[in-house]
């Protein structure tokens, strides 16, 4: 990945940072984008430029405004000269019970998680189109079977998923487009998820019998983007082997 630029979507913290971390490891220019962590984006902006000087920089961005989208491409582009990658990492997470659901929850957790990285591919169409690039997005192994309370949610990464496989359609054969579903990686933020009982449950139903790691996601994300050439159109479950034994 030596000189190859990656723009990475919701990249300041958590699974994201991860990603960004590994790929600049390898040798990759990485484009940070952020919505609000700008203190976490600005902070891993300094680490990877103190590593290796002028690789990375940081690009905020409601992915909510559609009319942000495309500038966010150019403003990659035009700092590197160039985008090999895309990974739609950025995503909005919370309950959702079918009796409280309302539209400005379909209009967001449809829109990070869906909305947004549909529009993004088409912007960075044409410049991963000239560089024979790739397109990663971060889906979920509740895209298939839905968790419980998380109906749109559930939804908008099943959407996701069939996305992912649509555009490795429509951008072949120049382009790849691939997706990988973490399991138990890093938990929510909320306080819903703090029960530590709930938790041991959860992981309970991985094979491995542990959460992962971040690096899990980052390191699959890697590979996908520089060692699978011949792979596209295809969703990577990352959970332990817990999609296999729900």
């Amino acid at each position: 990945m030596q000189g190859k630029a990656i723009l990475v979507t919701g990249g300041a913290k958590r699974v994201g940072a991860a990603i960004c971390r590994r790929l600049h490891a390898a040798g990759a220019h990485i484009a940070i984008h952020y919505r609000s962590s700008e203190q976490e984006a600005l902070a891993l902006q300094d680490d990877l430029n103190a590593r290796r000087a002028d690789s990375a920089a940081v690009f905020q961005a409601d992915l909510l405004d559609l009319n942000a989208l495309p500038q966010l491409v150019y403003s990659a582009v035009k700092k590197f000269g160039r985008l090999d990658a895309l990974v739609n990492n950025a995503s909005s997470f919370y309950a959702t019970p079918l009796a409280d659901i309302d539209e400005q929850q379909w209009h967001d957790l449809l829109g990070t998680n869906l909305k947004a990285p549909l529009f993004l591919a088409q912007a960075a169409a044409d410049e991963l189109r000239r560089r024979h690039g790739c397109i990663v997005n971060i889906a979920d192994i509740h895209a298939e079977r839905p968790m419980h309370g998380h109906l749109l949610y559930s939804v908008a990464k099943a959407g996701l998923v069939a996305l992912t496989k649509a555009l490795a359609q429509e951008m072949a054969p120049q382009v790849r487009v691939n997706a990988v579903a973490p399991g138990v990686i890093v938990w929510p933020e909320s306080e819903a998820w703090t029960d530590e009982e709930q938790r041991r449950k959860i992981v309970a139903h991985t094979l491995l019998k542990r959460e992962g790691e971040p690096d899990d996601i980052a390191r699959t994300v890697a590979f996908l983007i520089q060692d699978a050439p011949y792979i596209t159109g295809q969703i990577i479950s990352v959970d332990g082997g817990r999609s296999v034994n729900l």
